[in-house]
């Protein structure tokens, strides 16, 4: 049975266990395993760094058991999608895994920005902080859309799309 590591902020959501539980039944249910990163047993009575070594060296052991990667790559706190999830991506990308990302919205990422939060200069736009906005008809940077297939919609989505191929 191909293992799927579940990467994404949902962990720091309230419900983030129950979120767990609903994404590894999703893999059941499509014949994989789920491999959640809350699943992992961390002692939290220890110093915060270490705490910390101890969560990163569990999860990066997970995706090196894992098939497969899911990534859930919607925004988080901005316009850009959770730069652990990200990093798990591009570990994984690395280590040879397939990984699949799901978004709700794949518009441009130029698009995610209003009217009034860029402008344009000799033909390119930037944001209100002078930078160059990326614009490569993905919808996200270009280094995880070069790298992943994306998906809209959610988890199940992406489910469906590894069954079909």
């Amino acid at each position: 049975m191909k293992k799927i590591y579940i990467a994404g902020p949902d962990v720091f959501e309230p419900d983030s266990i129950a979120r767990g539980k609903s994404l590894v039944a999703l893999c059941k249910k499509y014949d994989y395993e789920g491999l959640y990163p809350l699943d992992n047993v961390v002692d939290f009575s220890q110093g915060k760094q270490k705490i910390a070594q101890d969560i990163f060296d569990a999860n990066a052991r997970m995706i090196e058991k894992a098939d497969v990667v899911i990534a859930n790559l919607n925004a988080f706190r901005g316009k850009e999608a959770d730069s652990g999830t990200v990093w798990e991506c591009g570990f994984a990308y690395g280590l040879g895994k397939k990984v699949y990302a799901y978004m709700s919205d794949t518009k441009d990422y130029i698009d995610t920005f209003e009217k009034n939060e860029k402008f344009e200069r000799d033909g390119y736009f930037c944001d209100s902080n002078e930078r160059l906005i990326e614009d490569f008809d993905h919808p996200i940077n270009l280094m995880l859309a070069c790298s992943i297939k994306i998906v809209q919609g959610d988890f199940e989505d992406v489910l469906k799309k590894i069954r079909e191929e």
